[in-house]
């Protein structure tokens, strides 16, 4: 499962307003430094909801940690590399081995590893760059919001990379490793740790599109919540016009995310 940092920019802290010299005029862009606004959001300070924000993404990547060891089976195990296995077949080689249904956790501790400091790495370096790009673009900007995700999405990605790699590697019931340390420790001694950052590119390039895709959806499907719905900002039209719009981007860059999975689970001798 790819790292999911994608954020409608109304759910992030709001932009701090834009500072003025003691004669009313905008700084000089050339000279002003980007800060991490000082705003609040629903009471919290940037930091609390940055914090708030990796917490959740980890949470998030917990709950549906057993969906994606069966994804990482499925991916992994396609032509021309090896037969391909439906989903049940997934299941049933997932939990046959040692371990059961625990088995479906393996790779946990990686992700938890790798998804905190994403998640914060995403959301900090989105505010540096939306601060920078608001100040040459204006307010609330279309370009400046998507290509301070597009900013964000590369550094976030090449934090989670490696660990999401180790995940991947050891999800498979066929993994030689014993853990996540084990694991890692092999591949920089057998591998070089070049192998950590081999599906980097593909990652960035599924989750461009994926960022596009998602925002666009999610907000074409709130607006069309909204005129059927009493309050546009309800839980309900947000959560339903999220679930369409993971499910939409998901399904676009799903042959990208095939290729990561394979490229993270080679095992090079």
């Amino acid at each position: 499962m790819a790292a999911d940092f994608r954020t409608p920019d109304r759910l992030l802290p709001a932009a701090a307003e834009e500072p003025t010299t003691p004669q009313g005029h905008p700084p000089n862009p050339v000279l002003s430094t980007p800060a991490v606004p000082d705003a609040t959001h629903d009471g919290l300070r940037f930091w609390q909801y940055m914090l708030a924000g990796s917490v959740a993404g980890v949470v998030e990547h917990t709950v549906m940690f057993p969906v994606d060891t069966l994804k990482t089976h499925m991916q992994a195990s396609t032509p021309p590399c090896r037969p391909a296995l439906s989903l049940g077949a997934a299941l049933r080689n997932a939990v046959a081995g040692e371990g059961g249904a625990l088995a479906l956790y393996r790779g946990l501790p990686a992700m938890a590893l790798g998804a905190g400091p994403a998640h914060a790495v995403y959301f900090s370096v989105y505010e540096f760059a939306k601060s920078a790009l608001t100040d040459r673009l204006g307010p609330n900007n279309p370009a400046a919001h998507a290509a301070s995700g597009v900013v964000a999405t590369v550094a976030s990605d090449a934090v989670f990379t490696p660990m999401d790699t180790v995940k991947q590697r050891l999800q498979l019931t066929s993994s030689p490793y014993t853990g996540v340390g084990h694991c890692i420790r092999t591949v920089l001694r057998d591998e070089g740790p070049g192998a950590f950052f081999v599906s980097y590119r593909t990652t960035v390039v599924m989750n461009a599109p994926y960022t596009a895709v998602h925002f666009a959806t999610y907000e074409a499907a709130k607006r069309m919540l909204g005129d059927m719905a009493a309050d546009e900002e309800s839980l309900a039209v947000h959560a339903t016009a999220g679930a369409a719009a993971g499910a939409l981007a998901a399904a676009v860059t799903t042959p990208l995310d095939v290729v990561k999975t394979q490229l993270q689970c080679q095992v090079k001798i």
